[in-house]
């Protein structure tokens, strides 16, 4: 007897073609492939520091694909590898800055994840946390007085930056202005060692907006169509005068805060493991594969492409020479370039 063949689920696509769902499932797959890259080379004392993304993925693959190249602005904060990848940087790029070689865009001296690309849209930031969001918010402001259209601000941040003050400050500025603003927060859980009901009485973010007179809105960020759904609808509103809106994305931060922490001291392995049920990558997988967008053989080529990619800008950016001694003072002073004068 003849094999039944098995009907193709439908997904809720909010427009997507299947070239962008096979985009951003890629874009998941070299996040996860280089957050591990940047764990081994820690380990392996080639890199002095590495942060990882692992249980953002989904979110921020699908928050990359809402992001309009060339017209919009990104502000990121340190653990955003999907978004920057997800607008223009290459993992040649990503490890440059890892390896903190002379051809990084910052020249070598920020720290890694904190990734900067006039070219791509992608503001420069602090690693102090939400010191990026007034930045981000005098930008809208910018696009705004200017009266230029179709554009928009995507800034972001982890949960326990929204307990910060620049934070609120900013939200309030935003909301007054109507500026073209979509806050959209990565709620993983944790800020750093501390867990989400120690931080704050009021543990679901997005309702603040109604205090701001903003709209505001939760979603799953496991799911990057309906990450894209949210932060898409957001940035349009924004680009077309609507003003701000406060996103909160739900996710978990599978790995420890970087390769400097040591998560064990303030959760355990057991909480770890049931929350990987819900990981992201796999879970999309089984979607795009159940829904024939992709097949077995397609999804096995495409995670050995994102590996040899990863190899082959390893080796490359692990091969570039480090910053010269003498540019030290570039770009930080005016005029002659010892500080004393």
């Amino acid at each position: 007897m003849a094999k039944t063949e098995t009907k193709a689920t439908s997904l809720e696509r909010h427009g997507l073609t299947d070239e962008q769902l096979r985009q951003m499932f890629r874009n998941m797959l070299m996040q996860r492939q280089l957050d591990n890259r940047g764990f081994q080379l820690n380990r392996q004392g080639k890199v002095p520091f590495a942060l990882g993304s692992e249980g953002h993925e989904a979110l921020q693959a699908g928050a990359a694909m809402a992001f309009h190249r060339g017209k919009d602005i990104l502000a990121p904060y340190y653990r955003d590898l999907g978004l920057a990848l997800g607008i223009g940087l290459t993992p040649y790029e990503i490890l440059l800055s890892l390896f903190a070689r002379a051809a990084d865009h910052n020249g070598g001296r920020q720290f890694p994840n904190h990734y900067s690309s006039k070219a791509a849209g992608l503001m420069s930031f602090s690693s102090i946390l939400a010191a990026h969001i007034p930045h981000a918010v005098g930008a809208a402001y910018a696009i705004k007085y200017r009266k230029e259209t179709e554009r928009a601000v995507l800034v972001t941040c982890g949960d326990g930056t929204t307990s910060e003050g620049e934070w609120h400050e900013s939200m309030n500025f935003a909301a007054i202005h109507k500026l073209p603003l979509v806050m959209l927060v990565e709620n993983n859980e944790w800020a750093i060692s501390t867990p989400l009901d120690k931080q704050m009485a009021q543990p679901e973010i997005w309702k603040r907006a109604a205090g701001y007179g903003m709209p505001g809105k939760r979603f799953n960020g496991f799911d990057p169509i309906a990450t894209y759904g949210a932060v898409n609808e957001a940035l349009e509103r924004a680009r077309s005068g609507g003003g701000p809106t406060l996103l909160e994305g739900t996710c978990y931060r599978y790995l420890a805060h970087s390769t400097d922490d040591n998560d064990m001291t303030y959760r355990t392995k057991e909480e770890v493991t049931e929350h990987r049920k819900d990981d992201p990558v796999p879970q999309f997988e089984r979607s795009l594969l159940d829904a024939r967008v992709m097949s077995i053989a397609d999804v096995d080529a495409m995670k050995k492409d994102v590996l040899r990619e990863t190899n082959d800008a390893t080796d490359r950016a692990e091969a570039m020479p480090y910053p010269a001694a003498s540019d030290l003072y570039t770009h930080l002073y005016e005029g002659a370039w010892q500080p004393w004068q």
